[in-house]
């Protein structure tokens, strides 16, 4: 949410030179109303909106920029982004590992995949639109070089390069950019309340189990707008929030979809949480032994130089150290998106063997069963037709309508 609305901010700003503050303000006022109405449902309506918002404005800007558009050949040469580089390189796995573990915790994509009517639509969909991103992404990118070899970024005074997209089309003649504002603000818009729904969602259903009131969890996350709102205006970045969130993400993913495999039954979500916490902390180790002090480690956590470093910082680097005169080759940490998932790993399997062994212990103690790998019975799926439920030992529903999903068992994880 407070990407979102940072974005938006910084496109107003970068487009028109207003204060981008009203936009935000009527963007949270706007969507929390008609979502609180509408609820999820709304969500999915706004959604095939801003599918076509999205081809709209690629096909308005690959037009325009091929006609209006003049490359500096001089600036192509100077600015070397064709010129293989650290950064290259480095994001080849950077970017891959960020955004998958960070999409676990994107509530608008599991929202959608359990509302799908079956796994062949689910397949279909997810099809369709990987290759439409492909595209798109391949289209919005290339407008970065163009930006570039435009002189429209970083522009004066300098602008984010997250924002060279907008900087290239505010070259375009003015009835141009006034439709790629109407088209931002409702792509802006259409991903806002899909965030939205999905933490009313999130908090009723995960937090509360369905026990609260829907209104109330609606009021507090119009509560939670007012933060946000204020965060996003302050914030520096859309990339340094991204990567910060994407840093959470590939410390605590990798140690969590080990538990969802049935042959580690065992694991628990106490490894879950120390993992993920462990490898927030290895990050910090890392950037305190590479830079040499404390502070620029917690700078780390928090990407303050994003990514754009001529070091491995937000990678990684090998130390060759002496030890008594023997030469070794010590592998000191890996780096930000090196050592998060890796530090995650070693830290939850290191809370997994604290764990067992405490429970060894107190089950020789006390004198009872040690059940750590024993592997749990679980309950009996229920399958569901229709809008009615039945067993897994009925035959067919009364109304004979086929079987399409089944609800997950009834047995709950354990932390401990």
């Amino acid at each position: 949410m407070v990407a979102e609305l940072s974005a938006l901010q910084q496109i107003i700003n970068a487009l028109t030179g207003l204060n981008g503050l009203w936009a935000v303000v009527t963007e949270c006022i706007v969507t929390a109303i008609y979502t609180s109405l509408g609820g999820f449902r709304i969500s999915f309506v706004t959604d095939n909106i801003q599918g076509a918002m999205v081809v709209g404005l690629v096909i308005l800007a690959v037009i325009t920029v091929g006609v209006q558009t003049n490359i500096d050949k001089g600036l192509v040469h100077s600015t070397n982004l064709l010129e293989a580089s650290l950064l290259g390189w480095q994001l080849m796995y950077i970017l891959p590992v960020a955004i998958l573990t960070n999409d676990f915790f994107i509530s608008g994509f599991w929202m959608r995949t359990f509302a799908s009517k079956t796994d062949k639509d689910l397949i279909i969909g997810t099809s369709i639109a990987t290759a439409a991103i492909a595209i798109i992404l391949t289209l919005v990118g290339a407008s970065g070089l163009l930006a570039a070899w435009t002189g429209a970024w970083p522009g004066n005074p300098p602008q984010e390069g997250s924002i060279a997209f907008f900087l290239l089309l505010k070259q375009l003649p003015a009835w141009v950019v006034g439709i790629v504002i109407v088209l931002t603000v409702s792509l802006s818009t259409a991903a806002f309340d899909s965030l939205q729904s999905a933490m009313v969602s999130t908090g009723s259903n995960d937090l509360f189990r369905n026990k609260l009131n829907l209104w109330f969890i609606r009021l507090a996350v119009v509560l939670v707008m007012f933060p946000v709102a204020v965060v996003a205006l302050k914030s520096p970045s859309v990339l340094q929030i991204y990567l910060i969130s994407d840093l959470v993400s590939a410390s605590s993913i990798p140690v969590l979809v080990i538990g969802l495999s049935d042959k580690c039954f065992w694991w628990r979500g106490f490894e879950v949480v120390l993992g993920g916490l462990g490898g927030l902390l290895t990050v910090f180790v890392f950037g305190a032994i590479y830079y040499g002090n404390a502070k620029n480690g917690a700078n780390l956590m928090l990407l303050t130089e994003s990514l754009y470093v001529d070091d491995w910082s937000a990678f990684g680097k090998l130390v060759i150290c002496m030890v008594n005169l023997a030469a070794e080759l010590i592998s000191i940490l890996a780096g930000a998106f090196v050592a998060a998932p890796i530090g995650g790993l070693l830290w939850g399997f290191g809370a997994f063997a604290l764990r067992i062994g405490i429970q060894w212990t107190l089950a020789k103690t006390r004198g009872h069963q040690f059940g750590a790998f024993d592997r749990p019975s679980p309950a009996a799926p229920i399958f569901i037709a229709g809008a009615r439920e039945r067993s897994s030992n009925d035959e067919d529903g009364e109304d004979g309508d086929p079987v399409n999903h089944t609800k997950a068992s009834s047995l709950k994880g354990r932390f401990w």
